[in-house]
C-alpha cells in the first residue's frame, strides 16, 4: 500500500523544467506520456481495468465499468514551470484511496473509477480543461482539432502522432452517462485553509473566467533606421493594455486580470515587431463583471492601437461561467469530513466543467505557501495523507 507522498516522490523527476524551474508537463509531450504510462502501470498493479476514452482521457475501473459510477481523479499536465502538486496530487490521492479501501476489505456496490483528464491546464493548446470540455461537448470538435500549439502543430496532428484517431474526438455521451458523481481532490490554490487552520476543505464555487487573445497589427521595421515619428509599433498599445488590465481589475469587486504571455513577431532585439499577441486572463465572481472588464479593455485596446496607427483583433479563446457546486452534495461531503469548511476558488477545474452535467464536488488540501502555478506550490506530507484519508472516506460512503 502506497501513500500519496510515496507516489508523488515516484514522479518527482518527470518533467522537471531546468530553465523555468518547477515542472513543464504538456499533453502528449514526453513528460506527460511518461506520466500516463506510470499511471497505467500503477492502476493495473492495483487490479484496475484501464481504458482510454475517445478524447484520450484515461479511466481506471475498480470492477466492471458501468453507469451511475462514483468517479474521482484529476490531471497530470501542468502550466509551464508549474508546481508539483497541481493535478498530480488528485491523481495520486485517488490511487492511495483505493489502497486504503482495499486494506479495509471494502467492496464497492457501485462502479468506481479513477480518471485522468487530458490538457487540463491548456499549457500546450491554450484551452483549459480540454479533455473534460470535449467529453461534455462544451467545445466544438472541429474548433478543438484546429487548435495550434506554439510550434504550429494542430491538436489533430498531435492526437494522430499520439496514436489516437482525431475523428473520434468530441462529446462522449457514453462516458458522461457513466458518471453518477464526480469528486476531484486538488491542492488549494490560495491561503483559505492556512487561515482556518484546517487540512481539508470542500469547494463552494469557481469564479467566472476566460482567456482572450489581443493581436495588435503594426508595421515591422528596423529599430535603428526608423524614426520615432515614422513608427507604427504594436508593442506600445500592447504594453498599455498590460497596465490597464491591472487598473480595471482593481476597480472590479473580486476582479482579477492577468497578462501572463506576450509574444512579439518576429521577436528580434533590433526589430520593431509587426504583430504582438497579448493573452488576457480575466476572472471575477460573476459573469457580468468578468464580461464588463473584457469589454472595457477591448475598447481601450482599440483606442491605444489607433493612436499608434495600428489595428487590433480580439478573440475569445475559452470561457467558463461562475460555477456553484451542488450545495446538498457539498454539505454531504462536509458532514462526512467532520465539518470541513467550504471555500470558493479562483481556479478552473475539470470538476467545474462536469458540474453542469453531473453532481460534482471538490476537496482541497492545505497549501502553506498559498502559491500555485509556480515552483513554490506546496502541501505538507501530513496534509497530503489527510487528503487521501478524506477522499477514501468519501468514496467509501458514496460507493458503499
Amino acid at each position: 500500500m502506497a501513500g500519496p507522498n510515496e507516489l508523488m516522490a515516484a514522479i518527482a523527476e518527470v518533467g522537471v523544467d531546468r530553465r523555468r524551474g518547477g515542472y513543464s508537463r504538456h499533453v502528449f509531450d514526453d513528460a506527460e506520456r511518461q506520466l500516463r504510462e506510470w499511471f497505467t502501470e500503477q492502476a493495473e498493479a492495483r487490479g484496475l481495468r484501464v481504458e482510454a476514452d475517445r478524447n484520450t482521457n484515461i479511466w481506471a475501473w475498480w470492477g466492471e465499468p458501468g453507469d451511475d459510477a462514483v468517479v474521482t481523479g484529476s490531471h497530470l499536465d501542468s502550466v509551464p514551470g508549474g508546481g508539483a502538486f497541481d493535478g498530480p496530487l488528485g491523481v495520486v490521492s485517488a490511487l492511495s484511496a483505493v489502497d486504503l479501501l482495499r486494506a479495509r476489505d471494502f467492496q464497492p456496490r457501485r462502479p468506481l473509477a479513477v480518471v485522468v483528464f487530458a490538457e487540463e491546464e491548456g499549457g500546450r493548446f491554450g484551452v483549459p480543461c480540454l479533455g473534460s470540455r470535449l467529453l461534455a461537448g462544451t467545445i466544438d470538435r472541429d474548433r478543438a482539432l484546429a487548435l495550434r500549439d506554439p510550434d504550429g502543430v494542430t491538436l489533430a496532428e498531435a492526437v494522430r502522432s499520439f496514436g489516437a484517431d482525431p475523428a473520434r474526438l468530441g462529446c462522449d455521451e457514453e462516458a458522461l452517462r457513466r458518471i453518477g458523481q464526480f469528486v476531484e481532490l486538488h491542492v488549494e490554490q490560495g491561503r483559505g485553509l492556512v487561515d482556518l487552520d484546517r487540512p481539508v476543505a470542500v469547494a463552494s464555487s469557481i469564479l467566472a473566467h476566460g482567456r482572450w487573445r489581443f493581436r495588435f497589427h503594426g508595421q515591422g521595421n528596423h529599430a535603428g533606421a526608423t524614426l520615432i515619428g515614422d513608427r507604427r509599433d504594436p508593442m506600445l498599445p500592447a504594453s498599455r493594455l498590460v497596465l490597464e488590465a491591472r487598473r480595471v481589475a482593481a476597480g472590479t469587486e473580486g476582479g482579477r486580470a492577468t497578462v501572463g504571455r506576450l509574444v512579439p513577431n518576429p521577436g528580434g532585439t533590433n526589430v520593431i515587431p509587426s504583430t504582438v499577441d497579448v493573452w488576457l486572463d480575466a476572472r471575477s465572481p460573476e459573469d457580468r463583471s468578468t464580461r464588463a472588464m473584457v469589454t472595457e479593455l477591448s475598447a481601450l485596446a482599440r483606442e491605444f492601437a489607433a493612436a499608434e496607427g495600428c489595428d487590433v483583433a480580439v478573440t475569445e479563446e475559452s470561457y467558463g461561467d461562475t460555477v456553484h457546486f451542488d450545495t446538498a452534495f457539498r454539505d454531504q461531503l462536509s458532514g462526512l469530513l467532520d465539518g470541513a469548511p467550504a471555500l470558493p476558488t479562483g481556479a478552473g477545474h475539470d470538476a467545474g466543467v462536469l458540474a453542469a452535467e453531473v453532481p460534482a464536488a471538490m476537496l482541497f488540501v492545505r497549501n502553506p505557501t498559498g502559491i500555485s502555478h509556480a515552483p513554490e506550490e506546496h502541501a505538507e506530507p501530513d496534509d497530503c495523507e489527510s487528503g487521501a484519508q478524506a477522499l477514501a472516506r468519501v468514496l467509501e460512503h458514496l460507493a458503499g
